[in-house]
This record gives structure tokens, sequence and C-alpha cells, in this order.
């Protein structure tokens, strides 16, 4: 099914501007299909002037639908469309109906110019079925009022608004609506309108209150955001929430008009209060799940000074080199909980992690006078908590190695940390310039190289490889499903 983009720019010779206004009724006409119990079907005049096409079409959410299949894309020429014609001569809003037969019921149908500038822009179709209203109630009532007045304001160019509503396309008249007059005072409300305003605290009826004065004294100091509370006057196109003690509300006024003159508003209205519960409860449960993060994070750092304490009241070299390695593989740990502690959810932005641990590392593993810069090329990405800590782990330990063994009888050295990843498939080289590993060295027998076999192969289930070339360096390899 064709786009009303693609018609418009392909079939029409109407202005970026006239476009923009069609693409801003089509956002928000759900609202008038509702109030009118009615499909609607937006025609645009052919670039020839020799018919008319189907641009856009909507069904109402309140009653039953008089279009079952699409007609998106459809052309008839002007011949075969008089009603159409008769329609886009008309200069005003028509109360012409015509009444057709589908499917053996009868439907009426009558046409709303669409104007910009006194210009036609376009045509809309309105369609409903004939019996559907046969005992309109109160509520259908005040609806096809309010359709009637945004028709007119359609006609005359002062519906849809300039102004982007970001709840145009999901409040609607079923959810609860409120109809204003032009002192804001309240003169229908839908029983779920009735009933949200129930939770938020009012006792009586809405009818003859005025709105803005009925809500600030419903919420109270509750409020620090005052707006919602004053658009309640009707005069604004605006939205918004309202919370009360008992309820949160969430709200949009639609001003009317009448002959250029202010008639009141349509105020749309949805009890929003469990979604907005639900939603504290996870805001809450991140920030414990964060804050258990920073606490282990806390923890772990203690336990880093103590190895660091001990290690420097050691007098075997071999000792304290062990306890250091300790330290930094703790170290490596915490850094990934900092990392999840400042995160809202359980994912890390690894290369973050992968630069500070190169850079701590090379600094406490290099001897005295010697300069190893540390390099990433690629990107890791976001890893999940349960690869992070395992991964954090095995880059420390092959880092360390390669500075502390990498480059012996030299003032200066490089390591690369390279990263190639396509979607969950992740591999990372860790390479240095240094001498390269010994004739028949068993990467199992050094313990930090025995620790990433482990972790690779059994914990993160990836596979490890070794390549050296005397003089020309080392080149740890991991393959892995993220």
């Amino acid at each position: 099914m064709p786009s009303l983009d693609s018609i418009v720019r392909h079939q029409t010779a109407l202005g970026r501007e006239e476009v923009a206004l069609l693409h801003r009724l089509v956002a928000d006409w759900q609202l008038l299909a509702d109030l009118a119990f009615g499909d609607l079907v937006l025609w645009v005049l052919d670039a020839e002037a020799k018919g008319y096409w189907a641009a856009a079409q909507i069904r109402p959410t309140t009653g039953a639908t008089t279009l079952a299949d699409d007609v998106v894309g459809t052309f008839v020429p002007a011949v075969h469309a008089p009603d159409l014609v008769r329609a886009a001569a008309n200069p005003h809003l028509s109360t012409e109906v015509d009444e057709v037969e589908v499917d053996g019921e009868p439907v009426s149908v009558r046409y709303v110019p669409v104007r910009r500038r006194n210009r036609l822009v376009a045509l809309v179709e309105h369609r409903s079925s004939v019996g559907a209203l046969r005992r309109p109630s109160r509520l259908e009532d005040a609806y096809l009022e309010a359709a009637r007045t945004l028709e007119a304001m359609l006609t005359a160019g002062t519906f849809p608004t300039e102004s982007d509503s970001e709840l145009a396309g999901s409040l609607r008249v079923g959810d609860g609506m409120v109809r204003l007059d032009a002192r804001g005072t309240v003169t229908y409300a839908s029983p779920n309108a009735v009933s949200a305003y129930r939770r938020l605290g009012v006792t009586g009826g809405l009818v003859g209150t005025e709105l803005a004065a009925l809500t600030q004294g419903l919420v109270g100091p509750r409020r620090t955001d005052s707006a919602p509370l004053t658009m309640l006057g009707g005069r604004t196109p605006d939205e918004g929430e309202v919370e009360g003690p008992g309820a949160t509300l969430l709200v949009r006024v639609v001003p009317l008009s009448r002959g250029g003159e202010h008639d009141g508003a349509l105020v749309l209205l949805r009890d929003v209060t469990e979604l907005r519960v639900r939603e504290r409860e996870l805001l809450s449960k991140d920030a414990t799940i964060r804050e258990i993060h920073h606490r282990v994070k806390n923890n772990l750092q203690t336990v880093a000074a103590l190895l660091r304490l001990q290690a420097r009241r050691m007098d075997s070299p071999q000792a304290r080199t062990a306890l250091v390695e300790a330290e930094q593989r703790v170290g490596s740990i915490a850094l990934v909980h900092e990392t999840l502690s400042q995160s809202f959810d359980e994912t890390v932005a690894f290369d973050d992690v992968a630069d500070q641990l190169l850079r701590s590392v090379l600094e406490v593993a290099t001897a005295d006078g010697l300069q190893v810069e540390g390099h990433r090329i690629g990107s890791f990405g976001q890893v999940s908590a349960e690869v992070a800590t395992p991964l954090a782990l095995v880059l420390t330990e092959i880092v360390q190695n390669a500075g502390e063994h990498a480059f012996a009888g030299r003032s200066s050295g490089r390591v690369t940390v390279a990263v190639n990843r396509i979607r969950n498939r992740l591999r990372l080289r860790v390479g240095d310039d240094g001498a390269g590993l010994p004739d028949g060295f068993d990467p199992r027998s050094s313990l930090g190289l025995s620790i990433v076999a482990t972790l690779v192969e059994s914990e993160l289930d990836g596979r490890l490889t070794f390549d050296s070339r005397p003089g020309a360096g080392t080149t740890v390899s991991i393959e892995l499903t993220l």
C-alpha cells in the first residue's frame, strides 16, 4: 500500500507547506474519526486535475467501520466522482449528506474541505453507518458536536495546529473526554473522565466546575510544574501530567474555535496511575541494583588496598609480586562494578573499561625506566555484566604478562588491543612487539595465563590461541560469542 508521501510527491502538485499540513492532519485525525463515529478518507487532487487519489484513511475506535478494505492508492476519475467535484467547488463546509449502500447496509457520506489560506488542499470523506446512531446518547451528542466544530476548524484552516503533540497518536477519546466552554467551565465529561477525576479526589460531578481551578485544588502543593494546570483553561494547545495524592492523569488540551472566536476546548485524559507506580518501582529497583554494584566496588577497592599494604610489608620479592598481581585482579573486577553502578542496565560500555585497564596495568607492570605504550583498535561496544567481569580479568592478565616479560632489556615497547566485533561475535587480539615466547613455553605453567585459559574456555566458552615469533612479539587471540 503506497504511503501518503509517495502519493502526494508523485501524483499531486501540492507544495511543501501543504504537504506538511496533511501530515499534521493524518497524525491527529484519529481524534476526529472517533468523535464522528466514522471512517475518514483523505482525497487529494491529481496533478493534472483529472481526478482524485485516496492518500490516507483511518477507522474509528468508537464504532464499526464501513471500509472493510483499504482504499489508499485508489484513483477516481473526476467524471466518476461528481460528489468530490461538488465538495471541492464549495468554499464552505457543507452539511449535505449522501447515502449509499455498502454490503446491504446504508452508509452516510459527506465531505469536509481541507483549506490553507483559503486554498483547497484536500477533501476528507466522512463515512458512517446510518443505523449506528439512531438513538444517540448524551455521550454521542457531545462527541458529534465536538466533531462538527473540528470539521469547521479544518475548513477554516485552524485545525490541526502547527504545534507538535507527542500524545496525538496515543490519547484517545475513549480514554476520557471533557468539553470546556469559552470560560473553561465543564459542559460535558465522559464516564471515563469522571472516573479518572474520582481517583484524583473529586467527590461530586464535573459539569459546571472550572476545570483548572478544580484540578489545582485537588493536586494542592504536590505539583511543582504548574504548566498542565494553567493549560486546563483551554486557550492554548498543550499536554502534560497532573499528579495528585491518589492518581496521575495524562492530559491533552485541544482548543476549539467557531467563526474565528474561542469556543472552549476538548480535554483528553487517561488515568496512568498504575503505569507510573510500576515505573517508580522499576526506577527503585534500578537504583537498588546500582547501589549494590557501588557497594561491591567499594568493598573490592578496600580488599585491593589491604593487598597493597600487605605487599609493601613483604620481604620476599616473589610474595610481593604475587600480592601486586592479586591487587590488579581485584581492581579489574572493581572497575566493572564501578561502571555498572553508573549504568541504568546490566551492560557495560567495555571500551572505557579496557582503556582504563590498559593504562593502569601497564603503569604497575612495567619496570622502572621502561616506557610501554598501550593502544586500542576497534570497539567492544556494550557487553553484558556476565561477560564483562571475566573479560576484564582476561585482559588484565594478558596485558600484565606482556608488560612484565615481553620487553626485558629494553627501554620502550608497545602493547596493542585490537577488537573486531560483528553482532555478537567478538575477536580480541592482544599483541606486543617484544621478544616473543621462549621455546617450549607452556602457557599453563604461568598462573596468570592459566587463569586466562580457564576463564576463556570454561566461563566465556571461547577459543584461546597464542602466536609468537622470536624477536617479533607475541599475539594472544580470543574468539567468543557474547
